[in-house]
């Protein structure tokens, strides 16, 4: 059997020795960053071993289907094929996985409830030998009816496609078709909506939108002479991965170690398993590491997606622009697999009303079973869908009482001490009047760019762009603002934490920071802001960063704008006790040579221990000797609690993110076209750790909302299956399309908060998307209640 060493080209190693100088509040050079930009950067993808075999997975070409016989014969036959692998030769009693809910099978048993839900899986010596004996498997398939919206999901005759569940949710929902249900109830609905001067009523759409990570799902697993397996894998959640794929190995959780490698892009996609399991089982099997690379059509398969979602809105308001009250229907498919749904639906929920004040609301999120692909967690999780909706009313509202869309939204924003429909109060500021107020004050882009000096239309700044489809005519600005809500952190009382190990020595005869954590970096920057921790709070310049695995305790999932909060603020708990520590021996050294050991506050800066007023006591190389000082704990923040089953009320979110967006669109009305001139952004971020990051970040979550608007959807036929899986067909924005992203950032710092810090990944991924449906519906005057729209919706009558 092989050795449980690594594999070459390792890229944790990249990830070592970030000594960029910068700390809390700068913004130094990632220590990734070169080796990403000139293609040196080692991907999950990019990994080798010696005596490695590949694996492939077959999957099935039908939603839904009773599998009635599989045949492997064939396939075992072909010359270079090691292992074929079915439901029957799984190795435990557990059979299933899942986030939430264990309903998903490592490989389909009895049934397929989704098109490319894995059947099979081949290991051999070469790629495409894999590829050639997935397909001699022979699989009978007896196709059932299909459940793909909410009427075929709850109809009385509907097929159940996870009968005898027993997951906590299940007392709780009204139809086994129901993975979870939340309503929010707080105040008089109806009376409220007597004293309404206006009522406005919308029923939107958001389609499914896909991740699209540019590194397809890849990973390497390597059979160790313990009889337990290495995995080196590009994910978001290493200890997630962990308990979900140990029981499915038979395994205990020490036998199967993990190491994070390099990750290509996530935005939730990478939360769910995807290969892991296969790979391991394979390299099990065959006493060989195993390679599972996705290509880009299978990973449409592979991972899950947003969900898509049907929502029915109520608002009203009183002639001088005050809301009354409302009340919402939001309908999530959540496809064959739980995944992430119901903590979407809590999301989705408790998100429903936005960043305003309204005493009186009604509201019900559920998310369905279907055999549409598996839903789960993308940025934004379930408040991009009510972010779309909610300010699409209150563009109808204004519009109805004749008022600015800006004004009538600040005259009901929220700030700090308003109380969300949950009953939660707002502890922290929130400044949303304040957002839509700077958005707004911003230059505007000048008037029909596209003119040149000669009075002729340069036709790359026209809609439709290099195709030459307009010289200008037909050609509409139109301008639109909305704004966004987004929690940040796990929520629902979910017990979130993080653990980091910090060690400080000596080496080189100087002192360096030694950090490790198993957190996923996915190219949010987090090995940066580490770094930047390390050096604030020990006062060093060196500061190696450790490859990330299951040796060190969870860091939680990277999502939920959550880690530089939670992993950030356990490094900095985890860099105080080691300063403790060093302040410690210090006295122990050399209080009897000063006083102010014992009398003064002191600081470690610049390598040296010194006093609050500046005087050097000692350096940290003096202090630690030959002995280096190492602490490790688990960090949380405060605690939060599950929502009401019935009322919806409490207090179930950590802290609150807000983004405002201004859209300029330029639309040809004749052929539907639409060319976004300028997204800007104004966002609170609490304190800017990386003031650099932080502006990419918005900026790239104000594409991925662009994104949505204009462009992407997984398309799904009436008999559920995938149409578009391919970067072909799947339209994700490239520079010719992404606009100009002014950005204004505040920092109003939240006391709960390490450094005041608010997670800022996710809220403008919230309000981009309606800022541009605005914008070009202020352009065609037409209703366009659905995303992504199309250019026949522009377009028709």
């Amino acid at each position: 059997m092989a050795s449980p060493t690594g594999p070459t080209r390792t890229p944790a190693k990249l990830h070592q020795g970030a000594d960029a100088e910068g700390g809390v509040g700068d913004s130094p050079l990632r220590p990734d960053g070169t080796l990403k930009v000139t293609g040196e950067f080692a991907y999950s993808s990019d990994m080798w071993h010696e005596d490695m075999l590949w694996g492939c997975t077959l999957r099935s070409p039908y939603a839904h289907a009773e599998i009635v016989s599989v045949d492997t014969s064939e396939a075992l036959k072909q010359a270079g094929v090691y292992a074929v692998l079915t439901y029957d030769d799984l190795p435990a009693e557990v059979k299933k996985y899942g986030l939430e809910i264990r309903d998903t099978p490592a490989l389909a048993h009895g049934r397929v409830r989704h098109h490319g839900e894995p059947v099979a899986l081949v290991a051999a010596d070469h790629p495409e030998t894999a590829r050639r004996a997935a397909a001699r498997i022979k699989v009978e398939y007896k196709e059932l009816p299909v459940v793909h919206d909410e009427a075929s999901a709850l109809a009385e005759d509907a097929p159940l496609l996870h009968p005898g569940r027993d997951d906590h949710h299940a007392p709780h929902v009204p139809h086994p078709n129901i993975v979870h249900r939340q309503p929010i109830v707080r105040g008089d609905v109806a009376s409220a909506a007597e004293r309404a001067d206006v009522i406005v009523t919308g029923e939107y759409e958001v389609g499914m939108q896909d991740q699209a990570f540019l590194g397809p799902e890849s990973g390497l697993a390597v059979p160790a002479e313990d009889g337990g397996v290495d995995l080196y894998i590009a994910t978001q959640w290493l200890h997630s991965d962990l308990r979900q794929i140990a029981p499915v190995l038979g395994l205990p959780e020490e036998k199967v170690r993990m190491t994070l490698s390099g990750v290509g892009g996530a935005f939730g996609g990478r939360e769910d398993l995807s290969m892991q399991i296969h790979a391991c089982l394979l390299a099990l099997r065959t006493g060989k590491p195993v390679k599972i690379v996705y290509n880009r059509f299978e990973s449409f398969f592979g991972h899950v997606h947003r969900h898509p979602a049907k929502l029915w809105y109520e608002h009203g308001a009183t002639r001088d622009g005050k809301l009354t009250h409302m009340k919402c229907r939001i309908v999530l498919d959540g496809g064959a697999y739980a995944s992430a749904s119901p903590a979407v639906v809590g999301n989705a929920s408790s998100h429903a009303a936005g960043p305003y004040e309204i005493d009186n609301v009604e509201i019900e999120a559920l998310a369905l079973y279907t055999n549409n692909p598996p839903c789960g967690a993308m940025r934004g999780f379930g408040a991009v869908q009510a972010c779309f909706a909610y300010e699409a009313q209150m563009d109808k509202l204004a519009a109805e009482l004749g008022m600015d869309p800006v004004e009538f939204r600040q005259r009901n924003a929220m700030s700090q001490g308003s109380v969300m429909p949950t009953g939660q109060t707002v502890d922290a500021p929130a400044p949303v009047a304040e957002l839509l107020r700077r958005v707004k004050s911003m230059p505007l882009p000048m008037e029909k760019q596209w003119e040149n000096v000669g009075g002729r239309a340069d036709v790359r700044a026209l809609p439709g762009g290099l195709s030459n489809t307009t010289h200008g005519e037909g050609v509409v600005r139109g301008v639109g603002y909305a704004v966004g809500i987004k929690n940040v952190c796990f929520s629902e009382g979910f017990d979130d934490y993080s653990t980091a190990r910090v060690r400080l020595e000596v080496v080189g005869g100087e002192p360096v920071a030694v950090v490790h954590t198993a957190m996923a970096e996915v190219g949010q920057g987090g090995i940066t802001v580490h770094s930047q921790i390390a050096r604030t709070e020990l006062g060093v310049t060196r500061v190696t960063i450790l490859p990330a695995d299951t040796q060190v305790g969870s860091a939680g999932s990277t999502s939920a704008s959550r880690q530089t909060y939670m992993t950030g603020g356990a490094v900095k708990h985890v860099c105080e006790l080691v300063r403790e520590q060093v302040l410690r021996r210090g006295r122990e050294k050399f209080g009897t040579y000063h006083p102010a050991w014992a009398t003064a506050e002191l600081l470690l800066e610049g390598g040296k221990v010194v006093t609050d007023g500046g005087e050097v006591l000692a350096s940290l190389v003096d202090v630690l000797g030959d002995e280096p000082v190492e602490a490790e704990d688990e960090w949380r923040h405060r605690p939060t609690v599950p929502f009401d089953l019935e009322t919806g009320q409490g207090f179930g979110h950590v802290q609150y993110s807000f983004a405002a967006h201004r859209a300029v669109v330029e639309v040809d009305t004749e052929l539907g076209l639409v060319k976004v001139i300028e997204l800007a952004c104004a966002q609170d971020v609490g304190k800017a750790m990386n003031p650099q990051a932080v502006v990419g970040q918005i900026q790239g979550g104000t594409t991925q909302g662009l994104g949505l608007a204009v462009m992407e959807e997984i398309l799904v036929d009436p008999k559920a299956k995938v149409r578009n899986p391919s970067f072909t067909d799947y339209l994700i924005p490239t520079i010719l399309d992404t606009p100009t992203i002014p950005v204004d950032v505040l920092e109003l710092a939240d006391e709960h908060a390490p450094y005041g810090l608010r997670g800022a990944g996710e809220a403008p991924t919230l309000s981009s998307t309606p800022a541009v449906m605005a914008a070009i519906r202020a352009a065609t005057g037409k209703a366009l209640p659905r995303v992504p729209v199309r250019p026949e919706h522009i377009v028709e009558a």
